[in-house]
Formats: C-alpha cells, structure tokens, sequence
C-alpha cells in the first residue's frame, strides 16, 4: 500500500506535570505543538500504522438522485472547503476520499439536504464533519456569526447538532470532530447520559459550535434552558435508521419539531446509516427538504470483504464451539495476526455470563452492554481495543457505529432476530476497505431470518450452506421486525436498499393489471407527498418506451380506463395512449 494513504498521527504527549498551552478539548485535549504541521491529532482507523485500503474501493458502485445533484470530487483539495480544515485533512495524511466522502462532501458544501447509506467503515462520519465544520468557519468569518455564547451566558446555542443512538457512539464522533477542528477555534461537546451532568453542562457554559449529544439527554439539557436550538444551521443523524426504527422517534421528533429549531429549508439535515429500509426512508423524509438520496456500495448490505461463515449449532453446543474458534484463533491468529474477537450474544444477563465462563476457560474476555455504567463500558472497550483484552462480548450496543480498529473475527454466539443487526454486527470487522471473517451459529431458532440470511450471502457472493435453504423453505417471516429483511435482499442486486421516492412498486390484484412499476427518473413531472401514509404521483408523462408504467392488458398498454386496485388500498387511472396518468396509493403499507 501506498504510503501517502497512512493514517493520521498520534498526538503528543504533554510531559508529567506540565500545563496545555492551547487547543485544548477538556478530558483527552491536545497541547499546542512546537511545530503545529509535525505531529498532532489523535489516530482513527488504524492507529498502528495501518492504512485505509482504497484499492477495495475504486470499483464501489454509487448511486445519487435527486434535483440537481453536484458533481463529485476526486481529491480534498477540490472540494469547497475551509483552509484550516483542508490543512488538518493534509496533517491525519488523509489524501484520497473513499467514495461516500466523493460525493457527500460537496453535497453538503452545496446546501443540500442528505439521506446517505454506505457500508460500515467507509468514512461516514468524516464526510458529514468535514462539511459541518467548514461551513462554521466559513459563515462565521464571512458575516461574523459565532454560536458561542457571551463569556458566563447561562444558554449555549450550538450551530450544529449531531444526534446518534449511544454514548460510545457519540463520544466517538466528538473525538473525530476534535480531530478536524483541530486550532480552527470551532468548539465541540458531548452530552449523553449515563455519566454526571454537571460535567457537560460546565462544558456547554463555555461555548458550543457542533454539540453531539444522544436523544435523552439533550431533551433533558434543552428542558433545563442550557441549550437553545434556535441557531441551528446543520442537523445530522448518525445511525438514522436505528435511530427513528428503535424507540427514538417520538424523542427525534420532539427536539426536532417541538424544540424551537429551524424548519427543513432553513436548517441543513444529514442522516446517515449503513442501512436504510424504506418505511424508514418514509419516515426520515419528514425531516429533509429537497433531499439527494446517496447509496454507496452493497446499501443495506454486507461488504464481499467480509467472509461470511454460516454454522448449524444449537445452544446447548454453541459454548464449545466458541472454544473451538478461540482456541484455533490463538494458535493460527488471522491471516497471520492475533486477532481481536467481538462476540455478539442477545441479552445483557448472556453476555456476563458468557464473559465469566470464557475466563474460567482461561482466555482474556471482557463484556460490554447497556446496563453497565458508562466508566465500566469505556474501560471495556479501552481494553479490548488495545489488545490487553482481545475478546469482547457484547450486546447490540456495540453493532453500531463504533470504531474499533483491528477486529479481525466477529462471532454471532447469538443470530439477531433482525437481519440489518447482523449486518451492523458484521460491519465491525472487514472495516475501511481490509478483510474480516464473520462466523455465526446458526440455531432452529433462527429459521425466521433464513430467507433473508440467504439473499444477504448471495449478494455479497459468499457460499451458501445447502442445509440453510432448508430452514428457508419450511420458513415464512421474512426475517426483519419490520417484514422487509426478506424482499431487500431476495434479488440479488448490488443495492440493497433504493431511494423509496424513484421506485414504487405495488402487487395489482386485478386481473387486468398485473404490476405497477413507476420510476421517477422517467416522469417529465412528478411529485411527492407524504401525509399519512398517503403518496401521489401526479401528473407523470409516462411514454411506454421506458417500460415504466407497465399495465398489461389484452396485452396492449394504456387501452382502457378503468380503475386497477393496489392491494385494495389505491388505484391506477389512466388517460390514453402515452398520455398523464395519475397513481393514487391510500394507506400503502
């Protein structure tokens, strides 16, 4: 590999004793470096000296809609973006963008609103700060806007708000949001809960340019008048589709709309995900204005770096097949390296088990979950990521988001109920363009998930287990919480997930009309509205050459009027040979 595409440095260390003389970030700051472009800024990815793979990434497919999406860019030096931020970019050594930062930079350098889905580790989180912290500098040095408030205000207003689902994952984000904004004067904190307040209300007092923050407690810091989201200019969700589809949307939509922040149009908004199911994309949309859909690589799926391994065990055997795996790990290692293992167990009570059986088995293990307190967890993680510990057993808090660089195995102890878990639980390994190996026990309790399993393995051309497509044939749930899991990932194709705007798609129930197939690209005029599950398309030029709106007939198109019902809830009318059809869909589920 190319030695321009290293990671960034370590930053320096400050002698015992002595002062910070500047830059400082509070807990984990950095001091002011005699010579500001040698050394600086805390390591991501590979804080080892491994780099990002970007050969595995030049033949990514990217797939934008939208109205007039802006052209991407092949270096960091095209991209519209602030000196400073550029001069930070060159100083972590990151020379060459990976796909989703391509297109989403200058997507948000241009106002636009974003709905991004791209695999786990494709540098997510770096294409919506650099964006972010560029448009700070640039609004405030050009009109002389700051969002920090006047020495000992009582209320801080923040420019930007970065929302995500968990503490680790927000803690994350704040020290890669540090990293860039690194001298540029932009401040950023991170409030979540779990930890005492009066810390990070200390903090906000001081002043605040991009506050991350988790759902809870930032209702709680507004509620309490420390925050005002008045002066809000970007809106991002990391982890968006968990963070609207897991018990987070009623908190979302309270910050969002009940909270004094500046409406879609006015605010930028950003979600991003490694998933994206539609009746989450419906969801989201209430949020966005004018938005550009973004889908980089398999959306929605698993990567083909990552070798998939599908086991038939059932519970009561899966501990000595774990024992099997660890033992062979650390005699082999991985691909010649002593890996770390992240194992994924359903409960909190399985996984304090697990981490107490495994270490009277005599391996090094520690746990991870929701329950434990938030000192406990960044110890855990501290551990595992430093190799003191290489075995982690974990709940879904860990799926994720999080950055953990170096996790060569993933073990699904436990299958998730959900296939877009498993695909956040694998997404931990095979990270910024390097192989992984993901190994899962397959139980008879997991037939539900089958169907999808199997359509997940075809898509990123792994082998499928014959013995697995037994399961999916005596199976009938599509395996996904919300019955999607099953249709995502049954076609085959490299996208697992679609912008819901540019392709609906309807059963016709009629025997006259067999399918509806409407593409949006197509239409010379067409429109969205979403109001109670309710979505017209009106006034679409449909010319028949495009086979997009397909109603067979006597084998002919568009040769009656007559109306064609859409699973009982809608209709197709119809007004001549290449002429305006209106599509009506009450109530689609």
């Amino acid at each position: 590999m190319p030695s321009s595409y290293a990671s960034p440095c370590v930053p320096p260390r400050l002698r015992r004793g002595a002062r910070p003389r500047g830059g400082g970030r509070g807990r984990g700051g950095f001091s002011r470096p005699r010579d500001p472009s040698s050394r600086l800024l805390p390591a991501d990815e590979a804080r080892n000296g491994d780099a990002i793979n970007f050969e595995a990434y030049e033949s990514v497919p990217v797939e934008a809609s939208g109205k007039d999406v802006p052209a991407p860019v092949n270096t960091f030096n095209e991209a519209d973006l602030d000196e400073g931020l550029k001069r930070n970019i060159e100083r972590c050594k990151y020379v060459k963008p990976t796909p989703v930062q391509r297109h989403a930079i200058p997507i948000v350098s241009a106002g636009r609103d974003l709905m991004a889905c791209a695999q786990t580790g494709s540098g997510k989180t770096a294409a919506f700060c650099f964006p972010i912290i560029s448009g700070i500098l640039k609004g405030r040095y050009r009109s002389g806007f700051s969002s920090m408030p006047s020495p000992g205000a009582a209320i801080a207003y923040p420019a930007a708000l970065i929302l995500s689902p968990t503490r680790e994952l927000s803690c994350q984000i704040r020290d890669e949001a540090n990293k860039f904004a690194y001298q540029t004067g932009v401040k950023v904190v991170v409030a979540y809960g779990g930890a005492p307040i009066t810390q990070q209300l200390r903090l906000l007092k001081k002043g605040v340019d991009i506050l991350v923050a988790t759902p809870g407690r930032l209702v709680d810091i507004i509620e309490r008048e420390r925050v005002s989201l008045t002066k809000i200019k970007y809106l991002a969700l990391d982890e968006a589709d968990r963070m609207l589809d897991m018990g987070f949307e009623h908190q979302i939509r309270k910050i969002v709309e009940q909270m004094h922040m500046p409406p879609p149009g006015i605010r930028q908004t950003l979600l991003f995900s490694a998933t994206f199911p539609n009746g989450i994309q419906k969801l989201a949309s209430d949020f966005l204005s004018n938005y550009i859909f973004l889908s980089v690589g398999r959306v929605g799926s698993s990567t083909e770096l990552i070798v998939q391994k599908i086991e038939p065990v059932q519970d009561m055997d899966k501990r000595d097949h774990l024992i099997k795996h660890l033992r062979r790990q650390s005699v082999h290692g991985f691909n010649g390296k002593h890996a770390l293992t992240l194992v994924f167990v359903e409960t909190k009570r399985g996984a304090d088990v697990l981490e107490g059986w495994l270490l009277r088995s005599g391996f090094s293990a520690v746990a991870i979950h929701g329950d434990k307190v938030q000192m406990e967890r960044e110890r855990a993680l501290r551990s595992f990521k430093s190799g003191v510990t290489p075995i982690l057993v974990a709940t879904d808090v860990a799926s994720r988001g999080l950055d953990i660089p170096h996790v060569a195995h993933v073990i699904n102890f436990d299958l998730p109920r959900d296939i877009d878990n498993y695909v956040h639980r694998i997404g931990r390994t095979g990270r910024a363009g390097k192989s992984g190996l993901a190994t899962a026990f397959f139980s008879d309790k997991n037939s539900p998930i089958a169907k999808s399993l199997i359509g997940l393995l075809q898509e990123a051309n792994q082998e499928v287990p014959s013995w697995l497509n037994q399961y999916a044939e005596g199976s009938s749930s599509g395996g996904g919480s919300q019955g999607y899991g099953a249709q995502r990932y049954s076609s085959g194709g490299s996208y697992g997930g679609r912008d819901f705007r540019n392709v609906i798609e309807a059963e016709v129930e009629n025997n006259n009309c067999y399918s509806t197939n409407v593409n949006a690209d197509h239409a010379v005029e067409s429109y969205y509205t979403a109001d109670d599950a309710s979505y017209d398309i009106q006034n679409s030029n449909i010319d028949s050459s495009f086979d997009t709106l397909n109603i067979a007939s006597a084998g002919s198109y568009y040769n009656h009027t007559d109306f064609c019902e859409l699973n009982g809830a809608g209709r197709v009318e119809e007004d001549g040979p290449l002429g305006y059809a209106s599509i009506v869909a009450t109530g689609w589920d």
